[in-house]
């Protein structure tokens, strides 16, 4: 076995190690790109909405601001006015905590309808009975909002997986790419960095999860963006592990 005999605790990225990027990009990404102004038209006034949306009309100031070329938000008409920007963030893939957020809630409605049903590697479900045999906790960082990783772990081609994990955590806690976001993750599940394992697709948090203390794994998975460990160890599949 690799790395997990000596830890407590297993973090994991979704996109490109839990699950395939393509189902990130292809499926989920284009559901939300053509159902969000209807969402929005219906759900514009509930109050979670409109702090995302209230955050996305903050991070479209700063855009401009910067004099980003940006689609045109007009604030006029909050609904419609505000979906060229949405949609241009999920086209350049922005990790907007503002934007994961509405992201999750359009979602939802993709999975309670069934119209989503999250794919996941096959090893993983096999992964999560026997690390949580083992008494291992297992958690998962990712840019996605909690709730979109948690409707992604309820509704899988292969049942409900939540059962297996013990929390979420995403940008709320920072960016992925920076030690002190990993740092808040083990304190908050009051595990020394040291007897935690983070496996991701992304060299760069590793490096930062490296940085905080914690070990680490290259996740090289079919289809992932890139192939490059930058040295880490890597795995092609969990079944090592």
């Amino acid at each position: 076995m690799t790395n997990s005999d000596c830890v407590d605790a297993i973090l994991l990225d979704i996109e490109g190690t839990t699950t395939p990027v393509d189902y990130v990009l292809g499926i989920l990404f284009p559901f939300a790109r053509v159902h969000v102004e209807s969402f929005l038209q219906a759900h514009a006034q509930d109050i979670p909405v409109q702090a995302d949306l209230k955050r996305l009309w903050q991070e479209y100031e700063a855009d401009i601001a910067q004099d980003l070329s940006v689609p045109e938000w007009k604030k006029d008409n909050q609904t419609s006015g505000a979906v060229p920007y949405i949609d241009y963030l999920i086209s350049i893939d922005r990790k907007s905590t503002g934007l994961k957020s509405l992201q999750g809630k359009i979602w939802e409605q993709g999975y309670r309808d069934g119209t989503l049903r999250s794919q996941i590697f096959t090893d993983v479900k096999s992964a999560f009975e026997r690390w949580t045999s083992a008494l291992k906790k297992l958690f998962i960082f990712s840019s996605g909002s909690v709730q979109a990783q948690q409707l992604l772990f309820r509704y899988t081609e292969v049942g409900d997986l939540t059962g297996f994990l013990s929390g979420y955590f995403d940008t709320e806690m920072g960016p992925k790419k920076e030690a002190d976001s990993y740092h808040k993750i083990a304190q908050t599940i009051k595990i020394p960095p040291a007897r935690i394992l983070f496996i991701s697709d992304v060299a760069a948090e590793l490096r930062a999860a490296q940085s905080a203390g914690m070990r680490v794994l290259f996740c090289l998975r079919p289809g992932n963006l890139s192939s490059d460990s930058e040295g880490f160890s890597v795995i092609q599949n969990f079944n090592s592990v």
